[in-house]
């Protein structure tokens, strides 16, 4: 069987594997494309964000997100025209993390609404 993504679904792992390269993450404008005016976030550490927290924790380079990261096992679903979700595995210098994403079409484009990380050890998966 051929996996066969949508337009919506491929538009929103570009814009998920955009927001892992570091010269966007450094990027207050390339951020704020990205990530939708309502954001939030249940980080892996445990901390609640909001898109103008994680933006200005992005900047300050103090986010504890990993860079660079391997991504895994991302798969996608289009829950409804403008709603993707995305689900995929993050790992750097041994720190794996189970990654939920929400993703709205706006009129600015593909945009993360919504963002969870659940640290999880080689023996939990």
């Amino acid at each position: 069987m051929t996996d066969v993504r949508s337009t919506a679904v491929e538009a929103a792992i570009e814009g998920e594997l955009r927001l892992l390269r570091p010269e966007v993450r450094s990027s207050p404008e390339l951020l704020e494309e990205l990530l939708h005016p309502e954001f939030r976030e249940f980080g892996a550490s445990g901390r609640d964000w909001d898109r103008t927290s994680i933006i200005e924790s992005l900047l300050a380079g103090t986010d504890p997100g990993p860079r660079p990261v391997v991504v895994s096992r991302m798969e996608g679903v289009q829950l409804a025209p403008d709603v993707v979700h995305l689900t995929f595995d993050t790992e750097n210098n041994g720190r794996r993390a189970h990654r939920s994403s929400l993703w709205r079409r706006t009129d600015d484009g593909w945009q993360m609404y919504f963002h969870q990380g659940s640290l999880f050890s080689a023996a939990q998966e």
